[in-house]
């Protein structure tokens, strides 16, 4: 294959290793050496002349509530798991309210330290530029449930956020029945990504599909209760109308449990998202009708999945990594 790219074996183990210093040029030649030789790694050999594990690790938020907890439990668990495959894994949690710490510390990451992350973190531009940087620098990523803004280019692990909103918003239309009135929407922050996506997406299927509800403005809790009981109390105070919520974050429980003090959910149509032990039991008790759910362990080992495939230069199976959107309800928990 060196020879039909016209280049070393060096340059060679380079590209296929994913290693510095190879023009684009010379990646490109290599490449169509590649398809044109029909040439396969021996995955097997190459795991057993790196004579090292591979090492990936999760940056997670530090704060969080139920669904948080799933996907360290998840990620713990896979991680023991591949233990037996050559693969270390490991977490990192930072306070992803200052972009600035949560940019400098990717920064600081080495190519000879980690063969990838994977990240979740809110949307921002210093995040962004440092998850840019060390995808040229050569460390894989993956952004993991909460992407960033133009950079489509680095592998996402999550549901389609447009589509989530949207089958959010045509479940509430549903389940409004023809009443007209307005549509509280909560979210833990709308700097994230997700959550601007599912907003997007709502008020889309909303406008197109149901005239008589009207989404009101979003109530950002940043996870503090007594913020979260002074807006919402607000919002019920100025919006009579109020007939639905949708929490269109992935930690519900603070949301649901301030409004289950001030008003009685039975008779409103309450969506929110990610299926967690008190979710659940609000589903059961008719409290919730219903949730948007992403697996956790799908998602976790979906992002280790690519991770392990662009360390050993494959592409990962696209079918494979999709993540579902599920839509729960009592019925059928």
């Amino acid at each position: 294959m060196a020879a039909a790219a016209g280049v070393s074996l060096a340059t060679v183990d380079r590209v296929l290793n994913n290693r510095p210093n190879v023009s684009e040029k010379t990646k490109a030649k290599v490449k169509d050496a590649i398809e044109k030789t029909g040439f396969v790694r021996n995955l097997a050999a190459v795991n057993l002349l790196r004579n090292r594990p591979y090492r990936f690790r999760f940056i997670l938020p530090a704060n969080g509530d139920e669904y948080l907890s799933e996907l360290l439990c998840e990620v713990e668990h896979t991680g023991k798991v591949l233990k037996n495959d050559m693969t270390e894994v490991e977490t990192v949690q930072l306070d992803m309210a200052d972009p600035i710490a949560v940019a400098n510390y990717l920064s600081g990451l080495e190519t000879s330290d980690l063969e990838g992350v994977a990240v979740m973190a809110p949307e921002s531009p210093p995040v962004r530029d440092a998850i840019a940087r060390l995808h040229e620098r050569g460390l894989h990523v993956v952004q993991f449930l909460s992407g960033q803004e133009k950079l489509d280019d680095i592998d996402f692990v999550g549901v389609n956020n447009l589509a989530a909103g949207s089958t959010a918003a045509k479940i509430v239309g549903k389940f409004c029945g023809g009443r007209k009135g307005s549509i509280m929407v909560v979210a833990e922050t709308m700097q994230a990504m997700d959550s601007i996506e599912r907003r997007l997406g709502f008020d889309r299927t909303i406008a197109r599909s149901f005239a008589g509800l009207r989404p009101l403005p979003s109530l950002e809790t940043y996870g503090n209760a007594p913020r979260a009981e002074k807006i919402i109390a607000n919002q019920l105070q100025h919006n009579a109308d109020i007939i639905a919520v949708y929490v269109l974050s992935s930690e519900a429980r603070l949301p649901i449990k301030v409004l289950q003090k001030m008003s009685n959910l039975k008779e409103l149509v309450v969506v929110a998202h990610e299926r967690t032990p008190f979710s659940e039991a609000a589903l059961v008790s008719d409290e919730i009708d219903a949730i948007i759910a992403q697996n956790p362990g799908h998602a976790v080992r979906s992002a280790l999945r690519i991770l392990r495939a662009r360390s050993e230069a494959r592409e990962p199976i696209a079918a494979q990594e999709n993540i579902r959107i599920e839509i729960l309800l009592s019925e059928n928990l």
